[in-house]
């Protein structure tokens, strides 16, 4: 492929990839899952395409090693083999979500819906505050689903709405857990218990927190666009609850336009990111100052956060670290979105050319949380990336940092 003119736009070089493979338009549109006439505007260069997401898409099914075939080069981002792993945890946990609904074997005793909900509590701030969230809390999880069950099965009436609506909380983070890891079915599995289980507890904000995990989901399968009305749709079952609300109401609310400024900025929508995250950023200032939702970690410090993470799916690294300098890392007290701050920032130093400044914050990353970083697909790629173009004296450092991630240079 390297025999493309170098003055070709990007969708001139899909168009020619894309005929030298004998695709026609509908057939690659549909394999990255959009349109024919999204694909013809790209191509034609009536439509500018910025979302990494499509891009990588696209690479994979044009079999080209790198993103940097389709845009010349202003953008490099490898499709090789540095994506899903598999963790320790996952065994168990899949025996528990496959066995739990018939199993048979009695309780010690009934868990009470109390106990269960303040199990799982406990078990996502511990997700939170963990370095390594996938070991600890996946230890966690295995009786967790299974006493989730039996204490579903134990109850009626008011108290089994309790259950399930403590039993959703609790696959939402099985959910997370699973995230990148790759068994993707097991996560579809977890996704749509959740939303199940909410559904049953027949409580909006349960109901919208299930919006907010699915479109997720939606997202990282490449349906941005329908994340965003999965995410508009949790956020309508709550408006009403807005004025006076509970900040657990405001916390769901803020996620679900975070989440939707995420999904925008993946699918180059800029000026609707921008709008998500405004309101994202109004909602937060209703809270109170020590507030953060249990779940989704939402509170101010979040906002800016993904404000971060927007400017990095937009391909503005420019604008993505200058919303970073007013951010203090150590003030948000998740570790995990500590972790994922810090490598959007290493990723807007990497668009930007700058090795030295994305390695440094890449192993930032890793130190804050080194599962935070090593089970994210992107964070994998660009350990590799920077070890492969890192030279002089920062290539050993590059290539340790890799090393530690799980992955080598080519």
């Amino acid at each position: 492929m390297a025999d493309l003119p170098a003055e070709l736009t990007t969708g001139e070089r899909i168009r020619i990839l894309r005929e030298r493979r004998g695709m026609s338009r509908p057939v690659l549109a549909g394999l990255v899952g959009r349109s024919s006439d999204w694909l013809k505007k790209i191509e034609n260069g009536d439509r500018e395409i910025r979302s990494i997401t499509h891009l990588v898409r696209l690479a994979n099914v044009l079999h080209v090693p790198d993103v940097a075939t389709l845009t010349g080069g202003e953008l490099g981002i490898s499709v090789e083999a540095v994506g899903k792993l598999s963790h320790s945890a996952v065994l168990a946990i899949r025996t528990a979500m496959l066995g739990a609904s018939f199993s048979t074997v009695p309780s010690v005793g009934p868990v009470r819906p109390e106990a269960l909900r303040g199990r799982v509590d406990s078990a996502w701030r511990l997700w939170h505050s963990s370095a390594h969230q996938r070991t600890e809390v996946g230890a966690l999880l295995p009786d967790l689903i299974c006493d989730a069950h039996r204490c579903i099965k134990a109850h009626e009436g008011d108290e089994r709405r309790e259950a399930h609506a403590a039993a959703s909380d609790l696959y939402r983070l099985v959910q997370r857990l699973l995230a990148h890891i790759c068994e993707p079915e097991l996560y579809w599995v977890a996704l749509d218990r959740g939303r199940a289980h909410s559904e049953e507890a027949d409580d909006p904000m349960s109901l919208a927190l299930a919006a907010w995990s699915t479109a997720i989901g939606q997202r990282s399968a490449g349906f941005a666009e329908e994340a965003v009305q999965t995410d508009e749709a949790g956020m309508a079952l709550l408006r009403d609850q807005l004025e006076g609300g509970s900040p657990d109401v405001l916390g769901i609310y803020g996620a679900l336009n975070l989440q939707a400024a995420i999904s925008c900025g993946l699918d180059g929508r800029s000026g609707d990111a921008e709008r998500y995250l405004a309101e994202a950023d109004r909602t937060a200032g209703r809270l109170p100052a020590d507030y953060t939702h249990a779940q989704s970690a939402f509170d101010a410090a979040n906002v800016a956060v993904h404000g971060v993470s927007v400017g990095v799916g937009l391909l503005t690294p420019g604008e993505a670290l200058r919303r970073a300098e007013s951010i203090l890392p150590e003030k948000i007290a998740s570790l995990e979105r500590r972790s994922r701050l810090l490598l959007d920032i290493a990723a807007g130093h990497q668009q930007k050319k700058e090795t030295a400044a994305a390695v440094h914050y890449l192993g930032h990353a890793h130190r804050v949380s080194p599962e935070g970083v090593r089970y994210v697909p992107m964070a994998r790629g660009l350990a590799a990336k920077l070890a492969k173009t890192a030279s002089g004296p920062l290539k050993a450092e590059a290539a340790a940092l890799a090393e530690a991630v799980g992955v080598t240079a080519a």
